[in-house]
């Protein structure tokens, strides 16, 4: 297996690290949207697994979503569960959080511990891929991996 770039490397080691089997692979074409993705893996837009950084107003931490490809976060919903409002996340404030540049944020691995929140939709699905560290990126898990992984909560998002 040859050598993955930087940052899809440290995702791989953390996979390792985890006892877990999951692989990493760089694909030829970008993923750096959830269409991109479906498009290069050739897979169900559903399969994707979207890492969305927003920030939580009040403690100015960041929050994990991760969404379904199809779905789109509806931020006063995530907000009202939190009990907390939601702003964006600019590219600066989720690589100081995360590590990683936008369009290739993992659903682990980041610098510090992230409150995350699954899109239920995923959990209908039998296989998803998330991204992997950088925008050509991606490995495949199971939506129960996913809320092992990140401690997530399973929730409604749209």
């Amino acid at each position: 297996m040859s050598k993955l770039k930087g940052s899809a490397q440290s995702v791989q080691d953390k996979l390792s690290a985890m006892g877990l089997p999951n692989l990493v692979i760089e694909l030829p074409d970008s993923t750096r949207t959830a269409e991109e993705a479906a498009n290069t893996i050739g897979c169900e837009l559903s399969q994707i697994a979207k890492s969305i950084i927003f920030r939580r107003k009040e403690a100015n931490l960041p929050l994990l979503v991760v969404a379904s490809g199809v779905n789109r976060v509806n931020e006063k919903r995530i907000g009202h569960l939190l009990n907390e409002k939601l702003g964006k996340a600019d590219a600066d404030f989720v690589r100081e959080h995360t590590g990683f540049v936008i369009g290739g944020v993992p659903p682990i691995t980041h610098k510090d511990p992230i409150v995350t929140i699954i899109d239920e939709v995923l959990m209908q699905v039998e296989v998803i891929w998330a991204a992997a560290g950088h925008p050509q990126a991606v490995f495949q898990l199971t939506p129960m991996e996913l809320v092992e992984m990140t401690n997530g909560t399973v929730a409604r998002i749209t």
